[in-house]
């Protein structure tokens, strides 16, 4: 039987003129959308574009200074999250939540039942997440540590655990940023079986490719308003993305790059691991100058071991490493600035920037002590603040001004301070890890271009991405990271996605190298 279009079936979810300010900043103006049953809404927007605010008034961490809130024709009070939960509403963050030490069933029903009964209805709550997983095609053991589950199963947990709850409403925020291509299209799968069975979901993601995938209908978000809907079948990528930032987006030229000296050599390397974290196995890698050398891997697989060795923050435990030719001496985070090489770090807020630091000392962290800033041992904060308001200029940051905190600027903005005290020294050697995470597609389109004119002037880059797609756009050779090990270089062109996404799993290596 076909189902029946959206509209003619049951609204489940209605905000109604929701506005919010801070201050003199609107971030929602007047916003109003409505959630069918058994829909897949795709809520897009810009960094800063009010999809956070919104989702933070719909469970309740914020309250409204206008609108309503209604979930299955009753209004939800304002300010109150256990209302949201208790209304069917549940929500999968994009970074998991989950205990590492204990069971699936434990992290499941972690928060349902009294602290007075522990294990109080033990074998009911085993035979719903068992009921759940079948139905719902969430296959995942009960009893296993979540510690020992990979990355995919770790987001079912989740899922059952929103499930669990009696959700009825799911809010997914960017789910896929850590799956490979293989788990992105199991969880699409659940997603439409989920549907099917009459559960709705708002789905938020920076990838428009599997918003034209899963999505029935599409809301839009600029500047705090709805900037317009559009049935999913009626629309393209590229049409999305000009409604998202009000005009067309074109993707930089990303032609092949010519490979230059190799800048950057790991032969044989290993590193040791530290705790839950994954180091090096037998690494081979040769970064060229005038070359994009992309890393593509689920995370936690020893990319952020590659990413602190080249930074200086650890050293190997075995092979050699050498840069510009030759091994480094005493190794550390001021010998690798020194060397020339440059960091967008993976995290922009823990280890990216300082929060209550101005833009213009954030700026110059890693420069400070350099000629024209420092004279006999005095900063000169006039020539750090004219620095500062140069890489503002040039890189269109959209800010109060160089004394600004940083933590009041959007995460589009703050990953642009960062790319432009990056680049402006003219690097040799530049570490990009996730240097587009969380980003919308302008700003996406506007940092790649910026990698690619540095590549273009002669630098190495070291891409670090889970984002297969921006992998095989930038890239002039591809590794692939798997449990600590590096596979052979690929050639642009030579490997699609799917081809990857294998090797992500860890099943090119049972084979070596010819398994490719």
């Amino acid at each position: 039987m076909t189902p029946a279009p959206a509209e003619a079936r049951e609204v489940v979810l209605r905000l109604d003129g929701i506005t919010k300010r801070f201050g003199a900043l609107t971030a929602n103006d007047a916003i109003t959308l409505a959630l069918h049953r058994g829909e897949v809404v795709a809520l897009l927007g810009e960094n800063g574009a009010g999809k956070t605010t919104l989702m933070n008034i719909l469970f309740g961490h914020y309250t409204a200074d206008a609108g309503t809130v209604t979930a299955f024709g009753r209004p939800l009070p304002p300010g109150n999250p256990r209302a949201a939960l208790a209304a069917g509403i549940g929500m999968v963050h994009q970074h998991f939540t989950l205990a590492d030490n204990l069971s699936v069933l434990d992290n499941i029903r972690l928060g349902t039942e009294s602290l007075w009964r522990p294990g109080a209805g033990l074998a009911a709550a085993r035979a719903k997440v068992a009921a759940l997983s079948r139905d719902f095609g969430l296959a995942v053991h009960a009893d296993a540590k979540v510690a020992s589950l990979s990355v995919g199963e770790r987001q079912r947990v989740e899922i059952l655990k929103a499930l669990y709850r009696d959700a009825r409403i799911l809010i997914l925020d960017e789910p896929t940023a850590v799956l490979t291509p293989q788990e992105a299209d199991a969880l699409f799968a659940t997603l439409r079986r989920a549907c099917a069975r009459g559960l709705s979901v708002v789905f938020i993601s920076h990838k428009l490719h599997e918003v034209m995938a899963i999505a029935d209908r599409c809301v839009v978000l600029r500047h705090g308003r709805v900037a317009g809907e559009v049935d999913t079948h009626a629309t393209d990528a590229a049409a999305l993305a000009a409604l998202m930032v009000g005009g067309a987006v074109s993707p930089p030229d990303a032609t092949p790059g010519v490979a230059g000296p190799v800048l950057l050599r790991l032969a044989n390397v290993s590193t040791t691991p530290e705790g839950e974290a994954v180091g090096l196995r037998a690494v081979d890698l040769s970064l060229h100058a005038g070359q994009i050398t992309g890393l593509a891997g689920v995370s936690g697989n020893g990319q952020a071991a590659l990413a602190d060795l080249m930074s200086g923050l650890i050293r190997p435990s075995a092979g050699r490493m050498e840069v510009a030719g030759a091994p480094p001496k005493g190794w550390s985070p001021r010998r690798a600035v020194a060397a020339g090489i440059a960091r967008i770090p993976e995290d922009r807020h823990k280890t990216g920037t300082i929060a209550d630091f101005t833009l213009t000392e954030n700026a110059i962290l890693e420069c400070y002590d350099r000629p024209g800033f420092a004279r006999r041992g005095w900063m000169d904060w006039r020539r750090a603040e004219a620095f500062t308001r140069g890489i503002i200029a040039r890189y269109d940051i959209r800010c109060p001004g160089p004394q600004a905190r940083i933590r009041l600027l959007s995460g589009g903005n703050m990953q642009k301070l960062i790319l432009g005290r990056v680049l402006e020294p003219g690097p040799r050697i530049i570490l990009a890890n996730q240097p587009v995470r969380g980003l919308d597609i302008g700003a996406i389109s506007y940092v790649h271009g910026r990698l690619l004119a540095a590549r273009d002037a002669g630098a190495a880059v070291l891409l670090v991405s889970e984002d297969l797609d921006e992998v095989l756009q930038l890239s002039d050779v591809i590794h692939v990271m798997s449990e600590g090990r590096l596979s052979p270089p690929f050639a642009r062109g030579t490997m699609g996605a799917a081809d990857l996404g294998l090797w992500m799993a860890g099943q090119g290596f049972a084979g070596g190298a010819d398994a490719a």
